[in-house]
């Protein structure tokens, strides 16, 4: 892990703003922006909320994500703290996970997580450092499988001038609802689990 790390690679920061771009209805009856770049899709056609990246600018946000980057650490499994890659061995790629296995029967088994994995040595700093993995508690899991399943986002409804935002939530890759979902951040569930620490 850098030694420099003051805050995660996904979190936030405050020079890092929502760009300001319009959501249009298209002809086919989804949302998009008024003026797309290149980006702005996922291989699954989702559409993605534009936010400036200026990492290191400003103070740290923390507890909000950066879409951009928590999308790059999910999709080339990166350590959501120092953004190098995640660690993996035999049993799997490495998650830090709030811990619900008093809440969820077989915890974290096939749960859908916009957490990407992480480092041994960020692991170790994160369960020290985090007020918030302090407060509730976290475990290390090492997972076998993590298919990316499909996205966290805002779901608009149809309005007058623009599309308007109805619901946040977990939409599947698949889902018809998609075509109106503006992502924020990528799912990928866990399988094969084991317990770590």
């Amino acid at each position: 892990m850098d030694s420099k790390v003051i805050a995660p690679y996904v979190t936030s920061w405050s020079a890092e703003y929502d760009l300001p771009c319009a959501l249009v209805e298209r002809p086919d009856r989804s949302i998009g922006h008024a003026t797309e770049l290149p980006g702005d899709r996922d291989r699954q056609g989702v559409l993605w909320k534009q936010v400036a990246s200026h990492r290191g600018q400003g103070r740290p946000e923390f507890g909000k994500v950066h879409p951009l980057r928590q999308r790059r650490a999910m999709e080339r499994l990166l350590c959501q703290v120092c953004g190098n890659p995640a660690d993996q061995n035999s049993d799997g790629v490495l998650w830090l996970q709030v811990d619900h296995h008093d809440d969820w029967p077989g915890w974290p088994e096939r749960m859908a997580s916009t957490e990407p994995p992480i480092c041994r040595p960020c692991a170790a700093l994160s369960t020290r450092l985090c007020p918030a993995l302090r407060r509730s508690g976290a475990s290390a899991v090492r997972v076998r499988e993590f298919p990316i399943v499909g996205v966290r986002g805002a779901l608009y409804r149809p309005g007058a001038l623009a599309p308007i935002a109805a619901q946040a939530g977990n939409f599947a890759y698949g889902d018809p609802a998609l075509r109106r979902v503006q992502a924020s951040a990528l799912l990928r569930e866990l399988r094969g689990c084991i317990r770590e620490f």
